[in-house]
């Protein structure tokens, strides 16, 4: 879709759920800003993609939202149910932008004190330091953005309940391919097996932004490992198989995101069935904590199922090869807005609301020796988080092959 052709798409229900938030959070209004796309969350409350000049959107606690936007790309903005303010040079905007401020005191925009978390903080310095020189004073849009950008729609959930069908259906058709092949005399590698898994996913409809992980043994200890056509390993009997394939059905779809681990041969050594039984009890662990928090009626925040989920591999011994967060938002995108399950790279303070999405991942990374993750996703709903990977892997996949 061109700029030309693309319309705003803001209509009087999603007014109306802004404002209520807006006003129960105490603020003034929310400030959208974006340049070139570089906001998704802006562009994806208004429907609009990346346009060449800069706007901002107000959406005030009460009356009619005002667009400050340039004189000549107008088309994408007929249709707008609030008031269209016009500016030309950067004089304009930025007398247009005070007059549009004036009288407000707290307005939300996406942005994140100390780049706490970096999904969210889309907003140059700059540009916050154009609307604080109004006067008005700048908070974090981060509760905001969560309810209203990062929960899912039903028809978000329906495609990504779809899309995880497909998902763990074609990781395990992937084992069993591999299984094949070796069994056959023939031999195969990392890059085709992700080629394969790739292809395998896009023609079953999983074909936006669509791709797989596979990886062996010391390539899996590598938690962002990818595979290329002219660097990779073979897949040989007695290796750790590790898959992890995401996508989603369309633009407007959620993304769905798994992890799913084998072993290729009849019976899994000790020591990998130690990081393996690690790994998918804190997984479950920190499951078993979303629901027991919700059942009181308690808040819950991010920081704090990761700390449950790494408390345990601590426990196990296991903690200084725990390397990244426990996991990530999803929505559109697939590392989305909402809040992470995160006391390790940022503390995410944002709330489990229903209606956001996530990842649990907990992993464990061996250096040039071997690497286990396992992967599911959660909805949260009003009665509580709900697994929407089908199935989730309870023990290794034995791949045998003699």
């Amino acid at each position: 879709m061109g700029i030309t052709e693309a319309k705003v798409r803001f209509d009087g229900e999603s007014l109306a759920q802004a404002q209520a938030l807006i006003q129960e959070l105490g603020l003034d209004g929310w400030l959208l800003y974006d340049f070139h796309g570089n906001n998704p969350i802006a562009s994806g409350v208004l429907g609009l993609p990346g346009l060449t000049r800069r706007y901002f959107v107000l959406i005030p606690a009460q009356g009619r939202p005002v667009a400050l936007t340039h004189r000549i790309e107008q088309q994408p903005w007929e249709g707008w149910i609030g008031e269209t303010r016009r500016y030309l040079g950067w004089q304009s905007l930025q007398l247009e932008l005070k007059r549009m401020l004036s009288g407000l005191g707290r307005v939300a925009m996406e942005f994140s004190p100390s780049d706490a978390v970096p999904y969210l903080d889309r907003v140059p310095a700059g540009v916050l330091e154009m609307v604080q020189a109004t006067g008005v004073s700048v908070v974090s849009s981060a509760d905001l953005a969560s309810a209203l950008y990062s929960r899912w729609s039903e028809a978000g959930l329906a495609s990504h309940l779809r899309a995880g069908e497909v998902l763990r259906e074609t990781a395990f058709a992937a084992f069993d391919h591999v299984g094949d092949l070796l069994r056959s005399g023939r031999r195969v590698n990392e890059w085709q097996m992700r080629e394969w898994v790739v292809d395998r996913l896009t023609s079953r409809g999983v074909s936006v932004g669509v791709d797989s992980i596979v990886a062996v043994d010391a390539n899996a200890a590598n938690p962002h490992y990818a595979p290329g056509a002219d660097s990779h390993s073979e897949i040989r009997p007695g290796c750790v198989l590790l898959i992890d394939l995401w996508g989603k059905e369309s633009d407007a779809s959620v993304f769905a995101d798994q992890t799913w681990m084998a072993y290729i041969g009849t019976s899994v050594p000790d020591r990998v069935q130690h990081l393996w039984t690690t790994i998918r009890d804190a997984r479950d662990s920190a499951v078993e904590f979303i629901r027991s928090r919700h059942a009181t009626g308690q808040a819950l925040a991010g920081f704090e199922v990761d700390d449950v989920c790494r408390g345990l591999i601590v426990d196990r011994g296991l903690g200084d090869f725990f390397l990244h967060r426990t996991g990530h938002s999803i929505d559109r995108e697939l590392h989305g807005s909402g809040p992470n399950i995160d006391n390790l790279e940022t503390r995410d303070t944002r709330l489990l609301i229903p209606g956001i999405g996530f990842s649990i991942e907990p992993g464990v990374y061996l250096e040039s020796d071997t690497g286990l993750r396992t992967e599911i996703d959660v909805f949260m709903t009003p009665n509580g988080p709900e697994i929407t990977t089908p199935e989730p892997q309870h023990d290794l996949y034995l791949v045998p092959v003699g």
